[in-house]
């Protein structure tokens, strides 16, 4: 499935969060959103999911206005956490399957167990850590056809990122594209196959990540240097 974004603005009491965007998401890869907090990243996310409205442009999912029925096709994982502090992770895994048609709770239960983490622990006693490797459990754990993964590395330790990385690039289906907000650029650079540069809302530079290192002759990450230093 394709993801089109054309044109697309999003203000907030006359500030711009997303201001004119325009990219397309394609089957099968894996982009990095990247940007520091601010540039755009968590609200383009959000509008893709369909949890707000922009004010102006168009995003359709093979030519579907973004809606309740392309929520079927999107797994989204958002920054903030979504579970009831008294919910088990057997709850939370019994909470998305209630939900989502496409929730495969064998996947779960495996998804936990190789990150550690045990069906009867109590949300509100999990670490940010074990939090960001819940939320990709359960956002994995969908047939999904495009996933969307806001700062999935935030907040959490290098060995947990390392973690969570792998369970990213094993774990999404077939033909699948991922999307990565984040600004902690060296942990994606070896994952991503393309870079979308936002910056005041505004896209400053996107494309396949092997023909910008080319092009420029500089990592992403040098470049993400350059246009946020």
């Amino acid at each position: 499935m394709m993801l089109d974004c054309v044109n697309v603005v999003k203000r907030y009491g006359g500030k711009f969060a997303v201001n004119g965007m325009s990219v397309a998401i394609e089957d099968a890869h894996i982009y990095g959103l990247l940007g520091p907090n601010g540039s755009g990243k968590s609200t383009w996310m959000k509008m893709a999911a369909g949890l707000i409205v922009p004010d102006e442009g168009e995003m359709r999912l093979d030519g579907v206005k973004i809606s309740a029925e392309t929520k079927k096709h999107i797994a989204y994982m958002p920054t903030e956490g979504y579970f009831y502090s008294y919910m088990k992770i057997k709850d939370a895994g019994r909470y998305y399957q209630d939900f989502f048609d496409d929730f495969d709770a064998q996947q779960f239960e495996k998804l936990t167990a190789d990150m550690d983490l045990e069906m009867n622990m109590k949300v509100r006693n999990l670490s940010s850590g074990m939090m960001a490797k819940l939320k990709i459990a359960v956002t994995l754990s969908r047939k999904a056809e495009l996933y969307l993964l806001d700062e999935p590395l935030n907040g959490i330790d290098l060995l947990a990122r390392d973690e969570v990385v792998n369970t990213i690039l094993t774990n999404m289906s077939d033909n699948a594209s991922v999307v990565i907000s984040s600004h902690l650029v060296e942990e994606l650079e070896r994952i991503i196959d393309k870079a979308i540069f936002m910056k005041d809302g505004q896209i400053v530079l996107m494309g396949d990540v092997e023909e910008i290192r080319q092009e420029r002759g500089e990592s992403v990450t040098d470049l993400y240097r350059q246009i946020y230093g």
